[in-house]
C-alpha cells in the first residue's frame, strides 16, 4: 500500500471553497480504486495549511489512477473549480508506506 500525503497552502478567505473542492475529491478518488482518508482543515486560529491523505494498493495503481483520471469530466470540473476559485495557492505531495501490525 502507498499513501499520498498532500499539504496545501490555502487562502484562508477561501476556506469554504477549498472544502467544496475537497468534497469533490472525496467522491472522485474511489472511482479510480483509491481510498480517501479525508481532508483536514484548520479549525482554530489563523492558518493557511490544510492536509489531505489517500491510499492506493501500490504506486503502480496510483500512476494508473493519474492516467485514467486525466480525461474524466468530473476530475476536469474539480480542477477547473480550484483554478477559478483560487482556493489554494500551492501544494506539496509526498508518498509514504505504512507500517501496520502483522495479521495473524
Amino acid at each position: 500500500m502507498i499513501t499520498c500525503y498532500l499539504k496545501y497552502e490555502i487562502n484562508p478567505d477561501k476556506l469554504a471553497e477549498f472544502e467544496a473542492y475537497g468534497r469533490m475529491w472525496l467522491q472522485l478518488l474511489p472511482r479510480f480504486g483509491g481510498i480517501h482518508h479525508g481532508y483536514f482543515l484548520p479549525s482554530e486560529g489563523a492558518s493557511d495549511v490544510a492536509l489531505g491523505m489517500f491510499s492506493f494498493p501500490s504506486f503502480a495503481a496510483y500512476e494508473q489512477y493519474r492516467k485514467d483520471s486525466a480525461g474524466d469530466p468530473d476530475v476536469q470540473k474539480a480542477l477547473a473549480f480550484a483554478k477559478q476559485t483560487r482556493c489554494f495557492i500551492r501544494f506539496e505531495r509526498s508518498f509514504f508506506r505504512p507500517v501496520l501490525p502483522k495479521e495473524p
